[in-house]
């Protein structure tokens, strides 16, 4: 998730460019929101043109509304194709939400138990350690904290390896780095093992299960979590790579959608504006408030890891949840998550208390990326210190 420097100001008028904006709160809405609301989109329009970001989509949710929503740039340099509210991008590890919140589901229909042992699904499932295979629960792989080392073989599933063959052939061996539950170390494979008990309970796969409970209830319409959707989607944004001195456009790769519920789904901004709609509870006949408390309840300090915009966040104010960031802002609690797969960066985060959170979606990974969510947080904040 590194970001890229060095840009010159110089950028065509497509790439700078708002395409699309379209506000739905009513003419009633307060002084100081619609200040905020104009204050942040003059931040965002000058950081894609410092940048040169090649396209980009924003959409901000206040309670129960998508207040604005809005696309920048192009899908493809070289090109005056413009992003667009339904346009599709890869989110990367914003799919670990996605899996929290399926699991927390499936718990509430009483399909699954988050202290349920990950053999009780799935026997085969083994560590070098084997009484603490024995002992890992459901919890414990959506929260980091399944005692294996940083990134355990994310490289397998680089090369196309099955998260199934992984987990049966290379997780079995791999060294223990600590106790279940008690430490934080990132993961891409064993985190996808929940799709293997996920199947199991239910007899159907991920992605069936994905659109069945959230994004088909939920109103994700262009959302989904295989290549081949992407691939046969006609509105959808090309990768691309900074050269040092330009961007580059790139294929969109299969790489990943083999780890789906860690970095596979695909979605527009149109649909992140109904998804962050649900996680800010709003969407009760898809999930209940008691079960996105458990899964937003921190469960494990990150201490010393070093990537959660820390140029913001203080090492001991930052946690995982299931499947989410939980960051301590001053008095503020926010729920948070980045990604970045194959040229594509994300970064979605909200505040329940204030009912209020942003999403936006890149295809190409500049430096707007890390300063687009303390940037919106900060203004956030004036805003909240008018009102005492």
């Amino acid at each position: 998730m590194s970001c890229l420097c060095g840009f010159s100001a110089c950028v065509s008028d497509a790439a700078s460019k708002p395409t699309t904006h379209i506000p739905e709160y009513s003419a009633s809405i307060d002084t100081p929101l619609v200040a905020f609301l104009n204050d942040y989109r003059a931040y965002f329009s000058a950081g894609m043109a410092q940048t040169q970001t090649p396209g980009a989509a924003v959409v901000i949710v206040k309670g129960d509304s998508i207040i604005f929503q809005q696309g920048y740039g192009v899908k493809k340099v070289g090109s005056n194709d413009s992003i667009d509210l339904q346009t599709v991008f890869r989110i990367g590890s914003l799919s670990k939400g996605f899996a929290g919140v399926l699991t927390g589901i499936l718990v509430q229909n009483g399909l699954l138990s988050w202290d349920e042992h990950v053999q009780e699904g799935f026997p085969q499932f083994s560590l070098r350690d084997k009484q603490q295979a024995k002992r890992m629960a459901l919890w414990h792989l959506l929260s980091h904290t399944t005692g294996l080392p940083y990134h355990a073989y994310t490289n397998l599933i680089e090369r196309g390896f099955s998260t199934r063959k992984i987990a049966l052939e290379y997780l079995a061996q791999a060294p223990i780095s600590g106790q279940e539950g008690v430490c934080f170390s990132y993961q891409n494979a064993a985190f996808c093992v929940i799709e293997e008990v996920m199947k199991a309970r239910t007899e159907k796969n991920y992605p069936q299960l994905l659109q069945e409970y959230i994004l088909q209830p939920g109103g994700l319409t262009h959302a989904s979590c295989d290549f081949q959707s992407i691939q046969g989607c006609s509105d959808k944004a090309s990768p691309h790579f900074w050269t040092g001195s330009t961007w580059r456009p790139d294929d969109i790769s299969p790489l990943y959608y083999n780890a789906a519920a860690a970095g596979g789904v695909n979605a527009s901004i149109a649909d992140m504006g109904e998804w962050l709609k649900l996680l800010l509870g709003h969407k009760p006949q898809v999930i209940a408030e008691a079960t996105l408390d458990k899964v937003f309840s921190p469960v494990v300090k990150t201490g010393s890891e070093r990537r959660t915009l820390g140029h913001w966040i203080k090492r001991d104010d930052a946690s995982y949840a299931l499947g989410w960031r939980v960051l301590q802002h001053g008095d503020d609690t926010i729920i948070y998550h980045g990604g970045y797969v194959n040229g594509f960066r994300g970064e979605i985060a909200f505040n329940r208390r204030d009912g209020i959170g942003i999403c936006v979606l890149f295809n190409g990974s500049s430096e707007l990326c890390s300063d687009c969510i303390p940037a919106f947080f900060d203004r956030w904040d004036a805003v909240m210190a008018q009102r005492h």
